[in-house]
């Protein structure tokens, strides 16, 4: 077992060399190495949110539906959820939102609650307020509807 555990230490000091070497061989591999603490560098405007309350369409399966309003400010804690107050079951006639889904109101065993699972609660966990900005990466999601016109035709 000794000479295992010795084995192990020489093996991962040499990673540890190999990985320090290569970084400091190569500095594109983390060109954080190059900033200077000094330099000035400015910080990307913040986006635009879009406030307009239309659904957006979702890009992949199985998505979290983006938020088409502001949040900040919103407050949720154990104690209180402000999306609530608008997306319950109580309000949702009132506030004209759509209601939490079902699947918002079931424990990991598939059990239907009386209110909102505890591992659903945190809203900005999955759903996030949509920004008008350009995407990262082309998306080239096609959803399976149009798929399924495009093989009729």
């Amino acid at each position: 077992m000794n000479k295992l555990m010795k084995t192990i230490r020489i093996a991962s000091a040499l990673v540890c060399a190999i990985v320090v070497a290569s970084v400091q061989a190569n500095d594109a591999f983390n060109p954080i190495l190059k900033a200077e603490v000094t330099d000035d560098v400015a910080a990307p405007a913040i986006p635009k949110v879009i406030k307009n309350d239309v659904k957006q369409k979702r890009n992949y399966p199985m998505q979290p539906p983006v938020i088409p309003h502001n949040t900040r400010g919103y407050e949720v804690n154990t104690r209180v959820n402000k999306c609530m107050s608008c997306h319950s079951r109580d309000r949702v006639e009132e506030s004209q939102a759509p209601m939490v889904s079902v699947t918002h109101f079931m424990d990991r065993d598939g059990n239907f609650l009386a209110e909102i699972s505890p591992r659903r609660y945190f809203c900005n966990q999955c759903h996030v307020t949509q920004s008008d900005v350009e995407p990262v990466i082309e998306n080239t999601f096609t959803d399976s509807k149009h798929l399924m016109k495009l093989s009729n035709q």
